[in-house]
């Protein structure tokens, strides 16, 4: 077999890359490129943390989908996701810009409003919980559990109240839940019998000093005796 020359070997590669079907981008996410693009790759590296936690799960919720950006990297992990918006809109955008996601569902659903229909192996929402009144909290999360099996696994990402002083004047007028580590902690541990906190600067996830995260990932493994029931 003769061997190809760097041009013809360049050419067959991008052969198959061009035939691929081209993806736009949803709202949230096209205003993140053209403002401030390097978001995206913390955006990115939440969902690779989630997708490892998450790995081999085969029922998950995410709560608060979004344009579904950061969607495709945990269906790569897990057997199916539902998911989840209360915007109708950006539900029915997803279903059409998204499509190529065979493991997953999308759904217009508020949890705050009712547990989610299906026994779950896990509950993931990233930049949720501080859009959500906190009036709604405490449904918020009993509704979680009783969505959850007895073994199952909740993940909430938020950007950490401590660090809101650096804040855009936009999240700030959106965040209007915002927790430090110990106000998560609590939140978590009122819920399930073992809380993990983790935090993250950037892209960078690690379990150092909690005030100085910009970003904090807690986890919640078995829902408490009596709550889910």
């Amino acid at each position: 077999m003769a061997k190809k020359s760097a041009e013809e070997a360049h050419r067959d590669a991008v052969r198959v890359q061009s035939n691929e079907e081209r993806i736009v981008l949803g709202p949230y996410s096209s205003h993140s490129l053209c403002t401030d693009a390097k978001h995206l790759c913390f955006v990115f590296s939440r969902y690779k943390f989630c997708a490892k936690l998450l790995e081999g799960k085969q029922k998950v919720l995410e709560i608060g989908c979004g344009d579904a950006l950061g969607l495709p990297i945990v269906a790569q992990s897990v057997g199916r996701v539902y998911a989840t918006d209360w915007d109708a809109r950006i539900i029915e955008e997803n279903k059409q810009r998204a499509a190529f996601i065979g493991n997953c569902t999308f759904s217009h659903f508020n949890i705050t409003e009712s547990p989610f229909s299906e026994t779950l192996d896990a509950v993931y929402l990233l930049d949720v919980i501080e859009h959500v009144d906190p009036s709604k909290e405490t449904r918020l999360m009993e509704h979680i559990a009783k969505s959850l099996s007895h073994t199952g696994i909740c993940l909430v990402g938020t950007p950490n109240k401590e660090a809101a002083r650096f804040a855009s004047p936009q999240s700030e007028a959106g965040h209007i839940n915002l927790k430090t580590h110990r106000e998560l902690r609590t939140l978590m541990g009122q819920h399930f019998s073992n809380v993990f906190l983790f935090s993250m600067n950037d892209e960078v996830v690690h379990t150092g000093f909690s005030p100085m995260a910009h970003y904090l990932i807690a986890m919640g493994v078995g829902r408490r005796v009596g709550l889910g029931e």
